[in-house]
């Protein structure tokens, strides 16, 4: 019945809530806020906002089945049961840091502020729960498919990234290591690399070969303008790299700074950085990996992949 069944409700804390936790009161928020010269009534009005569509949400679905809580931050250490239903009510990083946690469970995502998010992995509104979620639990919705991008270092460590991953130095230095495509090989210093998924490749891969393309004022060939101009579709087997700002020397080289990993195939760099090296994925640092010398990473699709509701 479907009243039995397990539903994982995943939300995040707002901006009004870090401040809060940050600084102990609201009005010690707002006193910040405000010091900075940012408009706290925008943050009240995303958290009142962000709150109705959670009460929302809930309200509906305590009606159809066993509804559990679960805050971002305790996604690392959940187990999430075989069969359960994800619901996800936040931004696109939200479903984006959750697909990279479940084993082809499908996530329901929905978009609790429309006017404030476009919601590009957000393709339903509060509104539209009621009349979806039981067509979910009867199995009569269609899934997208969406590619993950995986990380195995040489230590054991693995990584998943949904959008993109980012190899480097947590600073501004340059990143030193060695990288590896098929019978290709090279060593770069450079501002780190790239590497992107279908659903990232409109992301910071466009803006990064974007720029590139307007600093060197030509094409850089058929492929380049193709991810710059389309993306790649968000199932899509293969993967893109590309190098930031290389910089050739007598010992480095700028060569291998762009391309398609095919599927199958995998892109390996060897650390060259005795310290401050690191690799994440989406944009979450606090997540990464450090990247110390002479450790490898293998990067290549994931074999599974994110399930979202259409």
């Amino acid at each position: 019945m479907d009243g039995d069944r397990k539903i994982i409700l995943v939300t995040r804390r707002t901006r009004l809530q870090e401040l809060v936790a940050r600084h102990n009161t609201v009005e010690q928020a707002r006193f910040h806020a405000e010091h900075l010269d940012m408009d706290f009534g925008d943050f009240l009005e995303e958290d009142r906002t962000y709150q109705r569509a959670i009460t929302a949400v809930v309200a509906i679905l305590t009606r159809h089945g066993r509804l559990q809580r679960l805050d971002r931050g305790f996604l690392p250490n959940f187990l999430f049961p075989p069969e359960c239903v994800v619901v996800v009510v936040g931004q696109d990083g939200l479903v984006a840091n959750t697909l990279k946690y479940l084993q082809r469970q499908p996530v329901l995502a929905i978009n609790p502020d429309p006017d404030r998010w476009e919601g590009m992995l957000l393709p339903f509104q509060v509104g539209d729960l009621a009349s979806v979620l039981p067509e979910i639990l009867q199995g009569r919705r269609d899934t997208r498919e969406i590619t993950m991008a995986r990380v195995q270092l040489s230590d054991g460590q693995t990584l998943l990234a949904v959008n993109d991953v980012f190899i480097g130095m947590r600073s501004h230095v340059s990143a030193r290591y060695e990288i590896m495509l098929g019978s290709k090989k090279e060593r770069q210093s450079s501002s780190g690399v790239i590497i992107s998924t279908g659903l990232g490749s409109t992301g910071w891969l466009r803006s990064v070969l974007t720029g590139a393309h307007a600093v060197a004022g030509t094409d850089a060939g058929r492929e380049m303008r193709e991810v710059r101009t389309h993306g790649m579709p968000w199932d899509s087997h293969d993967l893109v790299f590309n190098v930031r700002e290389p910089y050739p020397s007598r010992s480095t080289g700028a060569g291998l700074i762009f391309g398609k990993i095919p599927s199958g195939w995998s892109l390996r760099i060897r650390s060259m950085m005795p310290e401050n090296g690191v690799i994440f994925s989406d944009g979450i640092e606090a997540d990464g990996l450090e990247f110390g010398s002479g450790l490898e990473a293998v990067v290549g699709i994931h074999p599974e992949c994110g399930r979202l509701i259409q």
